[in-house]
């Protein structure tokens, strides 16, 4: 297969080594065309995983209508808040049979599209588009460390040929056909690592991680319910899998983030030192509009965009979590 990876951030940049590593031709697409030209010549990307060569079937292009050039399959992996921007562009150059892979995990902000919706506004129709979610850091993805995710689509074959593009090695694919529980199950979660963070970053212990764990999983699969998604899907990879990883794995962003905030520092200060793009932060913002809107109780969204949006001091957030009153615990 010929698959063009669209973005060259850490996660872009391990999915087309992983394509290039089970025998396909990768073509990486940066939008910064020095950078990509460094890459190319360096043959890594020393800003996002230094030190992870790339296989010799993986090329980094700046220029989209190169690594878009007769692609069998496209994966799209840019940041949320760039999705929309990079359409025009995106939909001039794709071939039209081939499958749109969203490795981008958010909702869009006033909108509250999810990523296949913001798709199928800027690509042409009936354009194949596939979902990826589940427990996945990119630096163990592209050190070939054993990983298993899940696509999902309402086209099996586009599934086939997303799960083919990928599968490999020690990179296990799964399928299914719930778009709406993989996509709702990829962008919450990160609300809840930074919630989770917050409580190991104040030093309030396993205990709490856990619980923050579980009821966020319960918020996370309510609002989806609501939306139509299965509920075996938030038990798991897309669900209860990626939510365990980016809550407890030291690689996740949006957990550092929390942690930062956990220990007094301000959001500009984590931001800057991370250098990366944490989803959460803008995801939190639209998971507190969506819960509005679908009329969901999400207790610890709501408190996480209290915290990043209206100031809301971290003793505050956490004190009012632990206070809320007793209730049943399906439900």
């Amino acid at each position: 297969m010929n698959v063009a990876v669209i973005g060259a951030g850490s996660w872009g940049t391990a999915l087309a080594i992983q394509a290039a590593r089970v025998g396909h031709r990768a073509r990486l697409w940066d939008h910064n065309t020095e950078r990509a030209e460094v890459m190319q010549a360096e043959r890594q990307n020393a800003r996002y995983l230094p030190g992870l060569d790339f296989p010799e079937a993986m090329t980094v292009t700046g220029h989209m209508e190169h690594a878009l050039d007769d692609a069998d399959v496209c994966i799209e992996a840019v940041p949320s808040t760039a999705l929309r921007s990079i359409l025009p562009e995106l939909a001039r150059a794709l071939p039209r049979s081939a499958p749109v892979v969203c490795a981008t995990k958010g909702i869009e902000v006033d909108t509250l599209y999810t990523m296949d919706e913001v798709l199928g506004q800027g690509l042409p129709p009936r354009q194949p588009l596939v979902m990826l979610g589940g427990p996945s850091f990119a630096r163990e993805v592209a050190s070939g460390m054993p990983t298993a995710v899940v696509v999902a689509s309402r086209d099996a074959v586009a599934n086939h040929a997303a799960a083919e593009a990928l599968h490999g090695g020690f990179f296990r694919v799964y399928d299914t056909d719930d778009v709406v529980g993989v996509e709702l199950g990829a962008a919450l979660k990160n609300v809840m690592a930074i919630a989770c963070g917050v409580s190991d970053g104040a030093g309030l212990g396993t205990n709490a991680r856990a619980a923050l764990i579980t009821r966020g999983l319960a918020e996370i699969s309510r609002v989806a319910m609501k939306r139509g998604a299965n509920p075996l899907t938030m038990m798991g990879l897309a669900g209860l899998g990626d939510l365990v990883l980016t809550c407890t794995g030291d690689l996740s962003r949006n957990r550092r983030v929390g942690l930062g905030l956990g220990k007094g520092r301000s959001l500009r200060e984590v931001l800057d030192e991370l250098g990366q793009v944490a989803e959460g932060v803008v995801t939190a913002r639209s998971a507190w509009q969506l819960a509005q809107r679908e009329a969901v109780e999400m207790p610890i969204t709501e408190q996480v965009y209290a915290m990043l949006y209206e100031d809301k001091p971290v003793g505050e957030v956490l004190r009012d979590l632990a206070g809320r009153g007793r209730r049943a615990e399906r439900g």
